[in-house]
């Protein structure tokens, strides 16, 4: 569940000092406000959810002779010299020593008036730093510290070092961090007395002060005590918040929707395949939720080319029968006229008006589908966002299917399903997810799977080619396209700039002109709607052969001529996104091959990421192996807004401790749902602390 903005007046007192602007702290003037915001965010706590990634460990504190290259040495050495150099391009080095040898301390762009004055001829001093063996001469370039004798008490033996952002030092932010934990409040216990004994974690205050001040590695590991139980906070916030939002929208009185067959049966008869076991098992999943008096919430999980668009036209069949309405929405305008070009042509023999609905509607032609939809003469409604604009009326809406739900946050969940008198609400994803995502994600849905591919699907054959073959690729893909096939080209993902991936399309796309002329298509995310269906429309026709497209074409575009997959630096890409790609081809009865390209020397997640695409198709083994790779951030992607955004819980360590908090958390709901009790008072104060005041809210009292 995604975060809402904090603008609750019922938030704690206790939480004010947090939530107050990180202006409020000493040093934080309004460029490193700007800065701090970028990094972490505007308030006093998001500073404290910035956790270290790594220190530096100065307890090693070797004389000169003795100092091993390659490591942070803390050294009392005597200043004999300064070597100013004759150019400031030069270095400016300082030479000093101990009774067991000497090193240079190296400065580019050293200031003279500064370092005469912090490293004066003939004193001691202690200085910080990594040090260097360069042509047989130790060194320390730019020392972290220099100060005098007096002063290695006040040194940190071990400092913990923060993730940055250009124009933030180590040392601002570690002293505003420093800050913010002086705000940091003691509050009443909020997790099971046993869970905390059990695991032996400390208490909320004395966790986040430890988790900025590690004694050593082993205390920013994901499973040091410390941070496990930040992360457990952060998990029970959200299972509590998702399982409160569930418990809120089954209150809502539902409505029992039961179709005589009649529509069904005739849509099933005229299908050129049978339903698959798991297809059917959905089918009455599915059936007997929407029978039943309350609101169905169920997530559709199925791979791949798994069959859904046939078991969501079947559901939404149900609610036709009983003579009221359903709608499909859709992330995108191509998925949105594709539904609805299969789904017409599905529902064909039960005689039904669908109207398509997208933001390019306009005018009259808008008007007449909206009236078809006000006055119940359209029976479905297919469409991208535009189906939960204020002025969308609908007759009678008893089924909201969602399809790609973690492109949408659960709030566009609740717009769509308040369209009707309590409809129920079926989500579709063909992203496979992982166990753990699938509680963090949807916690407040029952899942559904279909784990069967239809009749007839070939494997694909899948293999990984170097970069440096892509003449003999380019080749490969001309004797395809003469023996009648039709090949998706995906550029290389460049970086989160949709600007500089296009440019790396737009050089594919010029190449490939040369060798295939017209018969090459181009399709990106900036193109205009029409342009796009235009394109889609000539490779689907055939006019177009070879289609170079970014990863716009991920996720429902259904060509089944396509059986030939270029994707190019293949590295770049997530698991998820690869077999989500290679699930574009394999969509008919012809062999199909996909070909990852990619640029040698390989690291290790990019070599297990292609050799795990080799071996398997199975999705959800996949998806298993993305969260391994990956961490629960990436593995639906670019951030959506579906998944919660997780700062201290990674849910490919903190998966077991996941489950512990929706189980604690369904105990709150079945005790003490409105949180009034004493742990419940304390819970509140979680959910407020985690920024799901919108959970709050949903309590009568909240």
């Amino acid at each position: 569940m995604s975060a809402e903005p904090s603008t609750n007046s019922m938030r704690p007192s206790i939480l004010f000092p947090l939530f107050a602007p990180a202006t409020t702290l000493d040093g934080v003037g309004p460029r490193i406000a700007v800065l701090l915001e970028h990094l972490s965010g505007l308030h006093v706590v998001d500073l404290l959810w910035h956790l270290p990634s790594g220190l530096i460990d100065r307890r090693y504190a070797p004389k000169v002779g003795e100092a091993e290259a390659g490591r942070v040495a803390t050294l009392t050495v005597r200043v004999d010299g300064h070597m100013q150099p004759p150019s400031r391009r030069l270095p400016y080095k300082v030479r000093c020593s101990d009774d067991t040898g000497f090193l240079h301390l190296v400065f580019f762009h050293g200031r003279p008036d500064y370092l005469t004055k912090a490293l004066p001829e003939g004193e001691l001093r202690v200085v910080s730093g990594t040090v260097e063996d360069f042509r047989g001469e130790m060194q320390i370039t730019h020392p972290d510290h220099i100060g005098t004798v007096e002063e290695i008490d006040k040194l940190r033996a071990v400092e913990p070092l923060y993730p940055l952002t250009a124009g933030l030092s180590q040392k601002v932010l570690a002293r505003t961090i420093h800050g913010a934990l002086e705000h940091a409040p003691v509050f009443t216990e909020w997790i099971e007395p046993s869970v905390v004994s059990r695991r032996g974690w400390p208490d909320w205050h004395t966790a986040i002060e430890a988790a900025h001040a590690p004694g050593g590695e082993s205390d920013i590991a994901p499973d040091a005590p410390a941070r496990q139980r930040l992360a457990y906070d952060e998990l029970l916030a959200s299972q509590l918040a998702l399982l409160l939002l569930r418990r809120r929208l089954r209150r809502q009185k539902g409505r029992s929707v039961s179709g005589d067959g009649r529509l069904q049966t005739r849509v099933i008869d005229a299908l050129p395949f049978s339903l698959t076991g798991s297809q059917e098992g959905a089918l009455k999943e599915i059936a007997t939720d929407m029978a039943g008096p309350d609101r169905m919430m169920r997530l559709l999980q199925g791979d791949v080319g798994s069959g859904k668009t046939v078991v969501a036209l079947l559901a939404m069949l149900i609610a036709v029968e009983t003579g009221a309405q359903a709608a499909l929405m859709a992330p995108t305008e191509i998925l949105a006229r594709q539904h609805h070009a299969i789904v017409s042509k599905l529902a064909e023999p039960a005689g039904i008006e669908i109207v398509l609905l997208t933001g390019r509607d306009k005018g009259k032609p808008r008007q007449a589908k909206l009236d078809a939809l006000a006055d119940g003469r359209a029976s479905l409604a297919i469409g991208t966002h535009a189906l939960f604009q204020k002025e969308i009326e609908f007759a009678d809406l008893a089924l909201a299917v969602i399809d790609e739900q973690h492109r949408f946050g659960v709030h566009q969940r609740i717009s769509l399903s308040a369209k009707g008198r309590s409809p129920d609400v079926l989500v579709m994803t063909a992203t496979p997810i992982p166990r753990t995502l699938l509680l963090a994600a949807y916690g407040d849905l029952d899942a559904s799977q279909l784990t069967e591919k239809p009749a007839g699907r070939k494997p694909i054959d899948t293999r990984a080619v170097p970069l440096g073959r892509i003449g003999e690729i380019v080749g490969a893909v001309e004797r395809a396209v003469a023996d009648g096939a039709r090949v998706y080209w995906v550029a290389p993902l460049v970086e989160e700039s949709e600007a500089i991936d296009l440019a790396a399309a737009t050089e594919r796309h010029e190449a490939l002109k040369a060798v295939f002329g017209k018969r090459v298509g181009l399709v990106h995310g900036r193109m205009k709607g029409p342009e796009k269906d235009a394109v889609m429309a000539d490779f689907t026709a055939g006019r177009i052969v070879v289609l170079v497209a970014t990863t716009v074409i991920e996720v429902g575009v259904d060509v089944p001529e396509a059986t030939v997959m270029v994707i190019e630096h293949a590295e770049r890409f997530g698991l998820a996104q690869l077999h989500q790609l290679r699930g574009r081809i394999g969509r008919g009865a012809d062999k199909s091959t996909c070909l990852l390209l990619y640029a040698a020397p390989l690291g290790e997640t990019a070599k297990a990421r292609i050799r795990i695409m080799r071996e398997t198709d199975d999705g959800f083994r996949i998806a298993e192996e993305d969260l391994r790779l990956r961490g629960g951030g990436e593995v639906l992607g670019t951030r959506q807004s579906g998944l919660p955004e997780f700062r201290l819980a990674d849910l490919a360590v903190h998966g077991e401790l996941l489950q512990i908090a929706r189980d604690d958390a369904r105990l709150v709901v079945e005790r003490d749902a409105e949180l009034q009790g004493e742990r419940g008072e304390a819970l509140r104060t979680l959910l407020y602390l985690f920024e799901r005041d919108a959970a709050v809210k949903y309590l009568r009292s909240g």
